[in-house]
C-alpha cells in the first residue's frame, strides 16, 4: 500500500518556515523549538531543536537518537516528554512500526491527560493501519488497525483525527471485504460451492457498506444456478436489482436467469469480467 504521511507532518515545520500548521495546541507543540534553537545542543531545549531540524530534513535516524538522548540525559524535562511522541513519529517515518507502537504505548501509558494525546493514538492506529497487506493475505493486522482505529474515533469523536479514523476504517473493512471475496472465488472456481457461499454472505451480512456486496450477490446467483437452485438465484438476483439497480453485476444476474445457464468459473470470459469489475 501506498505511504500514508500523518497529518502532524505539515506540523513538524517549525514556525516561519511558511507551511500552515494543523492548530494552535498542536501547534504550540514546535512553537518553543524556535525560540530555543539557538541554544547549546547539550539543553533540553537545544537538543529538542536538533531533533526538529532533522526530523526536518528527513534524517530520522538521528532525529529519534536525539530525542533518544534527551530523554535519557534530561528525564524530567518537560521536553523530554515531548520527545517521547517526536521520537516515535521519527520511528514512524523510519517505517519501525514496532519501535514506534512500542514508544507510543509508553507515552499513552505514561502520559493520559497528555494536550498530544489524541495524535499518540492517531499515530499507533497509523503504525498498524500501514502494516495491513493485499487482500490475498492474513487479515489479522487489519483487525488491529481498525479496532485501533474506532479506538481514535471513539475516544476523540470531535477531532481530525477521529474524522480520518473514519475513513480509514472504511478502507479496512473494504480491504477485509475483498477478502472474503477472493476467498469465496478460489471456492467457487473449485466447486466447493457450500464454502463459496459461506463467504458472499458473509459480506453481505458483514460488509454492507462496501463496494463488494453487488458482486457478492451476482456470485451468489452464479452458485445458486450452478446447483440447480433456481428460486434461491431469482431472489438473490432480486435483492441485487432492488438495491442496486442500475450495476453491472446486476446486468450479469440478469442475463443468467433470462439464459437459465450459470456462468461460472469455467464459462468463456469469466475473469474477464471479474477483472473488469474489480480494477
Amino acid at each position: 500500500m501506498s505511504r500514508i504521511l500523518p497529518v502532524l507532518a505539515l506540523a513538524l515545520v517549525l514556525p516561519g518556515c511558511g507551511l500552515q500548521q494543523w492548530d494552535g495546541r498542536v501547534g504550540s507543540l514546535f512553537e518553543r523549538s524556535r525560540t530555543n534553537s539557538a541554544l547549546v545542543d547539550q539543553t533540553p531545549e537545544g537538543i529538542y531543536a536538533a531533533g526538529i531540524d532533522a526530523l526536518q530534513g528527513g534524517r530520522y535516524p538521528q532525529a529519534v537518537e536525539l530525542f533518544d538522548r534527551l530523554e535519557r540525559d534530561h528525564p524530567f524535562s518537560t521536553w523530554a516528554t515531548n520527545a517521547k511522541i517526536m521520537g516515535a513519529y521519527g520511528e514512524y517515518m523510519r517505517n519501525r512500526y514496532t519501535e514506534a507502537i512500542g514508544a507510543l504505548d509508553r507515552f499513552i501509558q505514561l502520559h493520559p491527560s497528555h494536550r498530544d494525546i489524541a495524535y499518540a493514538y492517531y499515530l499507533r492506529a497509523l503504525c498498524l493501519y500501514e502494516q495491513i497487506n493485499d487482500s490475498e493475505r492474513d487479515q489479522r493486522t487489519t483487525e488491529q488497525a481498525i479496532a485501533a482505529l474506532q479506538d481514535v474515533a471513539n475516544r476523540f469523536p470531535d477531532t481530525a483525527y477521529a474524522r480520518d479514523a473514519r475513513l480509514k476504517i472504511d478502507l479496512g473493512r473494504d480491504h477485509q471485504a475483498g477478502h472474503e471475496m477472493n476467498i469465496g472465488r478460489y471456492y467457487q472456481r473449485q466447486r466447493l460451492y457450500t464454502a463459496a457461499i459461506g463467504r458472499y454472505r458473509r459480506v453481505i451480512e458483514n460488509y454492507q457498506t462496501t463496494n463488494h456486496v453487488p458482486e457478492a450477490l451476482h456470485r451468489l446467483t452464479e452458485v445458486y444456478l450452478a446447483l440447480g437452485l433456481t428460486e434461491e438465484a431469482r431472489s438473490t438476483a432480486s435483492v441485487l436489482g432492488h438495491n442496486f439497480p442500475g450495476n453491472p453485476w446486476y446486468q450479469d444476474s440478469y442475463a443468467l436467469l433470462v439464459e437459465g445457464a450459470p456462468r461460472g468459473p469455467d464459462t468463456p470470459g469469466f475473469f474477464a469480467r471479474t477483472i473488469g469489475r474489480i480494477f
